[in-house]
């Protein structure tokens, strides 16, 4: 126990000289250009790298359930709102009411579910359509004569 405390300690002295060397005496100052194209960088690496992230977690879903759910094994929600259905056929309540009171779920009834997913079909339908007629457009204007 004495050996990983020493061991941290000794991390932590290190690592607050390397800090104390690299903001002091390789600390250059920066025009007003300068501190915007950092701002840039400092900005734009997070926003990448979690647009990475969710690219790999995309995949990984599609790769496990399939692209539109295919690979599922039951198509139809399981367990709705706060309650769960457990391997052994019980029902269990989740969410808030426990130990420190937990989190407030959102629940919704089949009903509920199944008007959601025709207005959401309804909108896809509307959306293939808006975007067909823009892609008609573009090439009815490109085909015309120029004379």
């Amino acid at each position: 126990m004495e050996f990983a405390r020493s061991a941290l300690r000794n991390f932590h002295q290190k690592h607050e000289r390397v800090k104390h060397t690299v903001h002091t005496a390789w600390r250059y100052p920066l025009p007003p250009w300068g501190r915007f194209v950092m701002g840039c960088i400092y900005f734009s690496i997070p926003v990448v790298g979690g647009y990475a992230v969710m690219q790999w977690a995309i995949s990984k879903s599609w790769e496990s359930i399939g692209e539109r759910g295919e690979k599922l094994r039951l198509k139809s929600v399981e367990g709705r709102g706060d309650v769960a259905t457990l391997e052994d056929g019980t029902d269990r309540k989740i969410g808030a009411g426990g130990f420190g009171m937990g989190v407030h779920l959102a629940q919704s009834s089949a009903e509920d579910q199944e008007r959601n997913r025709q207005m959401l079909e309804r909108f896809f339908k509307k959306e293939r359509r808006r975007r067909k007629k823009m892609v008609d457009e573009g090439k009815e204007g490109s085909s015309g004569d120029m004379t």
